[in-house]
């Protein structure tokens, strides 16, 4: 919200001022302009100069315009190429989830490209120590897989993003990032190029405890000192106390970025209040679906619309039971997607990642179990233990994003057993 009121704001107050507003995924984008509509007239100058755009879509479109021929690389085959490239150099013991994280977070990140570069890069993030001399058998690892991507003529999102900030071209007097939190590291240095005065062009919004996409990063290190410079909100609009107060538990008191910056969630209120989220854990996988589908129908047959009901799970898996259960209910639902707002009349179904940025009268959160969320998967996968804590820190945030989009009413159900997280929110 405080992004569309800054970008309102700057439109009316600078007749001549060229405005970005942006985020993460074209469905918030699209709903940011819906509710721009709401505070500007839609035929005005002012909100005619207002561009809102996803930033992915907007560095896509642009980076088409050029004359690369080069296609994004999916991440299935960026994986295949990192393994080649693991096991085409001897002698060592790193395994392939440890390489493309590697690759995924500094040397892809931090667009990488010499071995004296690599050496010198502190390793943000990465909580796994290695030495000088790992450090020159993992560049020749790297080194493969940045050769094998150029001999696909494949790329990143990294390196659209930095081919984008090297050739210059578009600018803008403002930019507000909604989401900010979220921002990976080429992004923001992309951005921080975009903007015509970097000092106070520049509008950063987001939440530290709702970082769930990408790995932490000194911002420092790009020129955006934020020290002095920033501000926490403690009027909560959007959220009931009860969720609020509930929702907080799930984070520690205070959050610190990798600069020292901290953010206290203490002193935070909502400015209404509502009924106590319910959790319940239910004997079957059976039981949870014909529960869920009741207190859908229980609300929609008080005073909610369909589309004031959102219903989240963890991940793609488990959404085979999600769809049992709206289908139970003989009621429209859809399946939001990341380019498309929810849609209107139907009960929306989603992943909790693709709930960001959303709000609903009430959500129903359900499958919450033990070794689904935190995610089992993602906890076996982990070759150094130092990395478990960066795995428990984003899976307590992803509980709080799916908890944080009810308005009034939350439920959560799970099997027993039920992830050790619900025993934090109460």
């Amino acid at each position: 919200m405080v992004a569309l009121h800054r970008a309102a704001r700057l439109a009316k107050e600078n007749p001549k001022a060229r405005i970005l507003l942006t985020t993460f995924s074209p469905a918030l984008a699209e709903l940011l302009q819906l509710k721009l509509s709401r505070l500007l007239d839609r035929s005005g100058e002012a909100f005619q100069r207002i561009e809102v755009r996803a930033l992915d879509e907007l560095a896509e479109e642009w980076f088409a315009e050029g004359d690369s021929e080069a296609i994004l690389v999916e991440s299935e085959r960026l994986r295949e190429i990192v393994t080649h490239a693991g096991s085409q150099v001897e002698g060592h013991s790193f395994t392939p989830r440890f390489l493309y994280a590697e690759w995924r977070y500094v040397v892809d990140a931090w667009q990488i490209k010499t071995r004296e570069d690599y050496l010198a890069t502190p390793r943000t993030g990465r909580k796994s120590r290695v030495s000088a001399a790992q450090r020159e058998v993992l560049w020749e690892m790297m080194a493969k897989v940045r050769q094998g991507l150029l001999d696909r003529s494949l790329t990143t999102w990294a390196a659209i993003y930095d081919a984008l900030t090297q050739g210059g071209g578009k600018t803008f007097d403002h930019i507000i990032v909604d989401e900010a939190q979220d921002l990976s590291v080429a992004q923001l240095r992309f951005l921080s190029g975009l903007v015509r005065e970097p000092e106070n062009g520049l509008f950063l919004a987001g939440d530290l405890g709702q970082r769930i996409f990408q790995h932490p990063f000194s911002w420092k290190a790009l020129g955006i000192n934020l020290q002095g410079r920033s501000h926490t909100l403690r009027v909560n609009y959007r959220t009931s106390e009860a969720i609020r107060r509930r929702a907080d538990q799930l984070l520690p008191t205070e959050v610190r970025d990798f600069d020292g910056e901290s953010e206290s969630r203490l002193g935070t209120v909502s400015l209404f209040n509502g009924p106590v989220p319910v959790v319940t854990v239910l004997d079957s996988r059976d039981g949870e679906i014909s529960h869920v589908s009741e207190t859908i129908l229980r609300l929609l047959e008080g005073d909610l619309a369909p589309d004031e009901i959102g219903l989240f799970v963890r991940g793609e898996k488990q959404l085979a039971v999600a769809r049992a259960a709206l289908k139970q209910t003989g009621r429209d639902w859809s399946e939001l997607e990341r380019t498309r707002a929810p849609k209107s009349g139907s009960i929306s179904l989603s992943t909790m990642h693709l709930a960001k940025g959303l709000e609903f009268r009430a959500v129903v959160i359900m499958a919450c179990d033990d070794e689904i969320i935190p995610s089992q998967e993602r906890i076996e996968g982990i070759s150094d233990q130092d990395e478990l804590e960066e795995v428990y820190i984003t899976e307590r945030h992803l509980l709080y994003v799916a908890c944080t989009r009810a308005r009034e009413q939350l439920f959560i159900s799970a099997t027993d057993p039920e992830s050790e997280f619900l025993s934090d929110l109460f």
